[in-house]
């Protein structure tokens, strides 16, 4: 049975991987929104917060005397590569990328939420101190997308209707 720094521990090499995963997504992405320019520079914003994020939270491995999962992250990496790879043949492809990416940052927000409660019973206020910042820049990355949804969907809609545009990216 596992006890609750190996579940702290478990936890932060987790979100380590989620961030790698992150990152490999967002520049997946970022790649493609050359008619987005608007998403495109949110995306690239967010994706150096992501770089940040993954260097928090390895400090916080590290303090634990313990490494990041290399499994977790490679897997990771995979699995978001595997979906910017199906999303660039999808004709509503930045769409369906906004729509994920809101997604993904939900599930981060919900686990940094679980890392700050882990945080405070272990007694780990830094640990805590920047789970909350974290948590911050993905909730308003996640109200961004959000908010921004409706403008890119109407783009994208407007851009399938001309002749000889390319509204996926």
């Amino acid at each position: 049975m596992a006890d609750l720094h190996e579940n702290y521990l478990d936890w932060l090499r987790d979100a380590h991987a989620m961030e790698e995963q992150a990152e490999t997504m967002l520049k997946g992405m970022a790649k493609r929104l050359e008619h987005y320019p608007v998403l495109e520079a949110r995306i690239k914003q967010h994706i150096n917060e992501t770089i940040e994020q993954q260097r928090l939270v390895e400090s916080v491995i590290k303090r634990y005397d313990s490494s990041s999962s290399t499994f977790k992250d490679v897997a990771g990496k995979v699995a978001a590569m595997g979906q910017a790879m199906g999303g660039m043949f999808a004709s509503d492809e930045v769409v369906k990328g906004a729509i994920s990416g809101y997604v993904f940052e939900n599930l981060e927000i919900a686990s940094y939420t679980s890392l700050i409660a882990t945080a405070k019973a272990v007694g780990d206020t830094e640990g805590q101190r920047i789970f909350e910042q974290i948590l911050e820049q993905e909730k308003a990355m996640a109200t961004w997308l959000l908010e921004n949804l409706p403008d890119v969907t109407q783009q994208f809609l407007a851009r399938s209707k001309a002749p000889h545009t390319d509204a996926k990216r």
